[in-house]
């Protein structure tokens, strides 16, 4: 993680709570846009780094994912949230933020379900917009400049 990324997700890295689904939405709207933009999309990204779609929708760090489709906007990396809304959409609409109903979709779905969209997201994550660290960098000083964080 980059310093001037970290400068911007570090002050409300332990206030947004993913405890449950109204708890999340409550403390993620009290954080400043931007730094709630970034720190939805480096969630779902460690997630899907570390172990696919499949991961992030069972675990409850699932609950951002739809924070994290405009997270990738906002640094610029369009398809790569157009990549996790298709994930999404494979689990239902509207998309189900509770885990356990999440949980349960899951259980029609194997981890291996999400191949060619993990595939896509690896791909693009490390180039789109000069890649994940590059955009969310970009992210930080157009922020911080305009007056955010």
């Amino acid at each position: 993680m980059s310093e001037s990324y970290w400068r911007i997700v570090e002050p409300i890295w332990n206030t947004i709570n993913l405890d449950s689904v109204e708890v999340f939405l409550e403390t993620y709207s009290r954080s400043p846009r931007d730094a709630a933009l970034l720190y939805a999309a480096h969630f779902c990204q460690s997630e899907v780094c570390n172990g696919g779609f499949h991961q992030l929708f069972y675990n409850v760090t699932g609950v951002l994912a739809p924070e994290a489709v405009d997270g990738f906007r906002a640094i610029e990396q369009r398809r790569v949230a157009e990549t996790v809304q298709a994930a999404m959409d494979a689990l239902g609409s509207p998309y189900p933020r509770d885990r356990g109903m999440r949980a349960e979709i899951l259980a029609h779905f194997t981890p291996r379900s999400f191949d060619a969209l993990d595939e896509q997201f690896f791909a693009l994550i490390r180039t789109e917009a000069g890649g994940f660290e590059v955009a969310t960098d970009k992210y930080a000083v157009r922020s911080r400049r305009l007056g955010g964080a």
